[in-house]
């Protein structure tokens, strides 16, 4: 079994939450023994005195009795997977070990989940042997990404007359980690593509750096067929040549994330539509071999500062961290797109896709003007006016320049844009894209139906 798992023993509370534990039937029984000791003394009645002290004793003596308990019980959870796609479920395993000399008697069991996982979940455990077990599991499920803590687990004690119950709690919890669905991509090549492997102007130098343009001296274990014999005449000594290598193809994907980009929330909105198809574009690339960094609206990049942002293709921790960013990823206040633009002011970008929500023509101009930095850029335009449609065909009121608008100025500005409206499958889309990219400059407007790229791609499966 695959995840993380944790062990801790119960906390035991105060003696006012002891009391504080009584049941409705320890709460009537002390109530009736106050009373009829009360009505004892008015009436000098004392066997109906020593009735009234027995009433109200009994759920002290309980109280007391379940407080002093001192059960040795070691809980543990595991969680598997730890990290699952939105929609699909997650076992939780639960297991209580007795390590007391001492038999245990019934106990509750019950797990702290967030209500989105489920409802609670309880367990009701016969006694336990000292040094046994009991194993129990359950499933959790969520249809919203997001990192969710399971814990603390609680266990409830109860006496043998249900005077009382007490609930005391581990202090260890899990995190699952609920990311986007991943869609499988077709493999495509889009324009420009190519460029990261071994087209002659990006040629990377070979191992040995800058000093390494021409071919340097024989070393131990060098293949001989890759001597430089004219470079071996002209030093009197053997000469290799360096070993020419492609260099790793980059890609940014940009995410649009600001609030006033996107409309409506829950699990079928178009924001959620786009981290989701970041993720699948990130994971595909990756698995191509591609060096894939996320950058969002605010300018923050995603794996960080260290070798230019990028995570380096073919590495499960790149495909993880980029993930467990997106299953967090919130919109933010963000008014434009500037904050991007500087971001990819450092250099030139292999590949540049972005997922963009509603832009004014200020923003459609910036957003030209980034498409600069890169050889290639691919650009899926959410149709905020059919995704804000409500039911019924209600159509709440929307700002920004319509999509249709907004994916000819974006062609325009050297962007190969395919507007999304809702239900539009990201497979679909990445094989437009790639006919769009190929297609005569004449020719690529014709994907400016969102709807039409959806049937031809269709037809071309």
């Amino acid at each position: 079994m695959s995840g993380g798992g944790s062990t801790g023993t119960p906390e035991p509370g105060g003696l006012r939450a002891a009391f504080g534990g009584l049941t409705t039937r320890g709460r009537s029984f002390l109530a009736a023994g106050l009373a009829a000791a009360a009505c004892a003394y008015l009436l000098g009645q004392a066997d109906l005195l020593r009735v009234g002290l027995l009433l109200a004793a009994l759920p002290l003596v309980c109280v007391l009795v379940l407080h002093r308990t001192r059960y040795r019980v070691a809980g543990s959870r595991t969680l598997a997977p730890a990290r699952v796609p939105a929609t699909a479920e997650a076992r939780v395993g639960l297991r209580v070990e007795n390590v007391a000399r001492l038999s245990t008697g019934v106990l509750m069991l019950q797990d702290r989940v967030p209500y989105v996982l489920g409802p609670r979940p309880r367990f009701v455990l016969d006694r336990i042997e000292p040094g046994g077990h009991r194993e129990v599991s359950y499933r959790v499920r969520s249809d919203l990404r997001g990192r969710y803590p399971l814990g603390p687990l609680q266990l409830r004690l109860s006496d043998p007359f249900g005077m009382c119950e007490l609930t005391r709690s581990f202090s260890t919890f899990e995190t699952l980690t609920v990311v986007p669905r991943v869609e499988p991509l077709p493999p495509v090549r889009l324009a420009g593509e190519a460029a990261g492997y071994g087209d002659g102007r990006h040629r990377s130098l070979a191992l040995a750096g800058e000093d390494d343009i021409i071919p340097r001296g024989y070393r131990h274990g060098d293949d001989l067929r890759r001597v430089h014999w004219r470079s071996t005449a002209r030093h009197g000594e053997l000469m290799v040549r360096r070993e020419e290598q492609p260099r790793k193809a980059r890609c940014t994907i940009l995410l649009d994330t600001r609030t006033v980009a996107h409309h409506g929330s829950g699990p079928d909105s178009a924001f959620e539509w786009a981290v989701a198809g970041a993720a699948s574009v990130a994971l595909h690339l990756l698995e191509r071999g591609f060096s894939v960094r996320l950058l969002t609206d605010t300018g923050s990049a995603v794996p960080g500062p260290e070798g230019g942002g990028f995570a380096g293709g073919e590495s499960a921790d790149a495909g993880g961290l980029l993930l467990d960013t997106l299953a967090v990823v919130e919109h933010s206040a963000e008014e434009g797109l500037s904050a991007a633009y500087d971001a990819l002011r450092g250099g030139t970008e292999g590949l540049l896709i972005a997922f963009f929500g509603e832009l004014d023509e200020e923003q459609v101009a910036l957003a030209g003007r980034i498409s600069r930095r890169s050889a290639t850029a691919v650009a899926f335009v959410l149709d905020g006016d059919a995704w804000s449609r409500g039911p019924g065909g209600i159509r709440f009121s929307q700002g920004g320049t319509p999509v249709a608008e907004r994916s000819r100025m974006l062609r325009e500005a050297g962007w190969t844009a395919l507007p999304v409206a809702p239900g539009a499958a990201l497979t679909d889309l990445w094989r437009a894209a790639d006919r769009a990219g190929a297609a005569p400059a004449g020719a690529a407007p014709g994907w400016g139906d969102a709807h039409g790229a959806h049937e031809r791609s269709e037809a071309g499966a």
